[in-house]
């Protein structure tokens, strides 16, 4: 692994365990007894759940720091091979809770929102496990931001999305940082300056989801995803996240120098040797999942 790679990888890790570890079950609203976030893990696929549907799971700063939480818990553990990301009730999210954006909060209580949710869109694409957002339902603003950070998104039918925020004199300028670079610079702007929704289907044609399937087999696909995932080798996966994120912001002839030396270092793993010998031998590979090296 290069050490750009290498250097970024332990930041991450060095962040989950300096933070101090916390389930969702410790972040509640102030009207609300449930958690604002629900955290399931089992057999390697982690489940994150918005959990406020009454206030249309809002990304309040106390809903941001919940999910940061849920997404930084043992993220450098073996055991954790992927997250699902979904929500309670008809809206995935509503985006931020702008009674927390008046003038009554102030500035720097302002910027702390951002700041966080900055972060946690940030770290969704930086851990080393790939993210999936399921989706069933509105995802407006933030929550359209959220969406377009998570690597894969698998929605329904029914699932709308939108920047909103012009309309309430806000625009939509951090959620134009992943929408934009997830979706074709018109159909961008178009969204941010319009506020229309766009179906599950058009953000499908444009890239902002993965797939569309009827609301029954939302569960079925979305798992069949993540179970896919788990039957790969963890330090590939990541090495391979990361890789991409890098190269994505490159130029082409950069982002082949990064890719190549990558290949190469991938080559030196335990496991990508092993994948290697499996498939000569015709056999399944039996993957350490440590990021242990094979040769120098």
């Amino acid at each position: 692994m290069s050490r750009g790679l290498l250097s970024r990888a332990v930041g991450v890790y060095q962040l989950s365990r300096a933070t101090t570890l916390l389930t969702g079950t410790r972040f509640y609203s102030h009207t609300e007894p449930e958690p604002l976030t629900v955290r399931q893990q089992n057999n390697g696929i982690r489940r994150i759940i918005l959990n406020n549907p009454k206030k249309r799971n809002a990304l309040s700063l106390s809903m941001l720091e919940s999910l940061r939480e849920n997404i930084l818990t043992d993220v450098d553990s073996e055991d954790l091979r992927v997250i699902i990301l979904s929500a309670k009730g008809p809206v995935f999210s509503s985006g931020h809770d702008l009674k927390e954006l008046t003038s009554a909060q102030g500035r720097e209580y302002h910027t702390k929102v951002f700041h966080t949710c900055a972060e946690v869109m940030t770290l969704i694409q930086d851990i080393p496990v790939p993210v999936v957002a399921m989706v069933n339902g509105v995802a407006t603003a933030a929550g359209c931001q959220l969406v377009a950070s998570c690597d894969i998104a698998v929605v329904t039918e029914k699932s709308t999305f939108a920047t909103p925020g012009v309309n309430v004199g806000l625009f939509c300028s951090t959620p134009a940082v992943a929408i934009g670079r997830a979706v074709p610079r018109k159909v961008a702007m178009e969204m941010l300056f319009t506020g229309t929704p766009i179906s599950a289907h058009d953000a499908l044609l444009h890239g902002l989801v993965s797939k569309v399937v009827p609301e029954e087999r939302l569960e079925e696909e979305t798992m069949a995803i993540a179970q896919r995932v788990c039957q790969a080798s963890r330090p590939v996966v990541a090495l391979g996240k990361a890789t991409f994120q890098r190269q994505m912001a490159q130029g082409r002839d950069a982002a082949y120098a990064t890719a190549s030396k990558v290949m190469v270092d991938n080559l030196a793993l335990r496991d990508g040797q092993e994948g290697i010998r499996a498939f000569i031998e015709k056999r399944k590979p039996v993957w350490s999942n440590r990021a242990e090296k094979a040769h120098d």
